[in-house]
């Protein structure tokens, strides 16, 4: 379903799991930084609703979503951490860059989570055009920051 069909900030919160001891990383693009800093807000303020504390979430910032794939790895290797979520936004081009990005980045993630057994949350848009990107990071489509969010709350009660 695409969320022009679906707000992105609705979810059920039947059978969350209790993470009021849990560690968040959440790993942020700088890339397209009007948009990842709104769905950053999104993830943020959706865990601190669900029972995080503030000392839970560790926020770190990397160039560009292609990144986000090696600073998901350094989190997902530490021990105290127990969910990594990903935020980027990767805007279509005039190039084939895109194409490239948005695959390097959604295999990266995948990858880490399978070699660390924990949720890797991709967290990441992949829209035709900037209004498109706003409509998803708290505008008419919802947040995928907060869908990111309640989607690595849910992941750890698996």
């Amino acid at each position: 379903m695409s969320s022009a069909d679906k707000n992105l900030s609705a979810f059920s919160k039947k059978h969350l799991p209790d993470i009021d001891t849990k560690v968040f990383a959440i790993v942020v693009s700088e890339w397209n930084e009007a948009v990842t800093g709104a769905m950053y807000e999104g993830a943020y303020n959706t865990l601190r609703e669900n029972g995080v504390t503030k000392e839970n979430i560790i926020r770190k910032d990397v160039p560009g979503s292609f990144e986000l794939s090696l600073a998901a790895q350094w989190m997902a290797k530490r021990e105290d951490i127990d969910a990594v979520i990903c935020i980027g936004c990767v805007i279509q081009g005039e190039t084939k860059h895109f194409d490239f990005i948005c695959s390097a980045v959604a295999h990266g993630i995948t990858n880490v989570s399978l070699k660390y057994d924990k949720p890797v949350i991709f967290g990441v848009l992949t829209p035709n055009n900037q209004q498109q990107a706003l409509d998803r990071a708290g505008g008419k489509h919802g947040n995928k920051g907060d869908e990111a969010a309640i989607t690595a709350i849910k992941m750890l009660g698996f």
